[in-house]
């Protein structure tokens, strides 16, 4: 009695397991491995669903019949490997059904062993992963489209990044008497900052820094255009005007008349809508004396016996912004052994990682210590201290500075 109850435990059992695996959803099969290549002995509903063939037409053949012209030869190698090895295998196909149309196919293969450790049967599980692969290829190939995108982009910012720089002063005006240094540090590739020294007629140099809304792309083409407003060029450049006496010819704009035109020209420009401060002056080579006009930006920093004169918060009202805004004049004469410095708000607000900016007081001290170094290597001290300052997360704005020293 005890042995027919386990015979009907038994039979349940394996009913049980049978109708589980002709219920699956997913095409299973099992190969003998006893004979030779591996033929099929069974297939279920969800293997006929799948492939359109019937059981009847795969049982006894390798399930190889499944490849077609496309199917991926290193993946069917790795599978053959792995049957040959008598090992389980994952490897996903491309497949073709009886009517001829393809499907990706993850296919994996579980050899099943006897008592004695021999490979009886190989059972194999078909899983329809079409959408699956072809969601992943689209992906891939969006992928590969992006890293060729940038990969061009970075090509046209290292190619603008060099115009940017091709713009900056090469060499410094020789003037007897007087030393001029720069440092320009954009916080990418480039930068909105800029500046230069121009000798604008026999007597005077025309200097400025200017510092565009922003950084990145569009403030550095916006600093581009003004390099060319401001250059020496009398026809196209900010920087002339027509002679009082005789119209036919150019003369040498005051500063506050250079800013003055600027701001009329791009705060009436309806498509533009940035804007930069900055300060333009006239140095007179014969006296020493600095005329200049500040749009929005810090005042020079003057420094006498090695101590800096006071400084006053930013004049005027950054170009663009207000067709109506007029500009000042201040001057500053220097004096033998004094130094005047010029700086972008990237220089003072630069954050450390507690978001403590770097501060006029810093820059006063560091300036003030390095007073005794040439005048570009003071430049380059102070620049350390900022980037060191900024390390952690990087600067995030564009830092300039532009020097000038009346030797002793």
């Amino acid at each position: 009695m005890a042995a027919s109850l386990d015979t009907q435990r038994i039979g349940a059992q394996l009913e049980l397991k049978n109708r589980a695996l002709a219920s699956s959803v997913e095409g299973i099969t099992i190969a003998d491995a006893g004979l030779p290549d591996d033929p099929l002995i069974y297939a279920n509903a969800g293997f006929e669903k799948l492939t359109g063939y019937s059981a009847s037409e795969v049982i006894g053949r390798n399930c190889r019949f499944l490849q077609g012209p496309a199917t991926d030869r290193e993946a069917v190698a790795v599978l053959h490997t792995a049957i040959q090895e008598r090992r389980a295998v994952t490897v996903t196909l491309l497949n073709y059904r009886k009517d001829g149309s393809p499907f990706w196919n993850r296919l994996s293969i579980t050899p099943v062993h006897d008592a004695a450790g021999v490979v009886t049967h190989f059972i194999g599980v078909q899983s329809d992963v079409t959408e699956e692969k072809l969601a992943k290829d689209a992906l891939q190939e969006a992928n590969h489209r992006l890293e060729a995108a940038f990969r061009e982009m970075k090509r046209d910012l290292a190619a603008a990044a060099e115009v940017q720089r091709s713009l900056l002063p090469v060499e410094m005006p020789h003037v007897r008497g007087m030393q001029f240094a720069y440092r320009f540090r954009p916080c990418g590739d480039v930068g909105g900052d800029f500046l230069n020294v121009l000798p604008i007629d026999g007597r005077h140099l025309g200097l400025y820094i200017l510092d565009v809304s922003g950084h990145g792309v569009a403030a550095a083409l916006l600093s581009v255009t003004l390099s060319h407003m401001l250059s020496i060029e009398p026809g196209r450049s900010f920087l002339y005007q027509s002679c009082p006496e005789d119209p036919t010819q150019d003369c040498v704009a005051p500063p506050a008349k250079v800013v003055t035109r600027l701001n009329q020209h791009f705060a009436k420009a309806t498509d533009v809508s940035q804007f930069f401060t900055m300060i333009y002056g006239i140095l007179d080579k014969e006296t020493a004396e600095f005329r200049y006009a500040s749009a929005g930006h810090l005042t020079p920093i003057h420094f006498r016996c090695g101590v800096a004169r006071p400084i006053m918060e930013a004049g005027g009202i950054p170009v663009g912004l207000f067709p109506e805004a007029t500009y000042e004049e201040d001057s500053i004469t220097l004096s033998r052994g004094d130094r005047l410095y010029l700086c972008t708000d990237g220089v003072l607000e630069a954050e450390s990682p507690a978001t403590e900016q770097f501060g006029v007081d810093r820059v006063l001290e560091i300036l003030g210590r390095s007073r005794d170094l040439r005048l570009e290597e003071t430049l380059s001290a102070l620049m350390q201290c900022v980037d060191e300052w900024t390390a952690h997360a990087g600067p995030a704005d564009d830092a300039s500075l532009l020097a000038i020293e009346r030797t002793a």
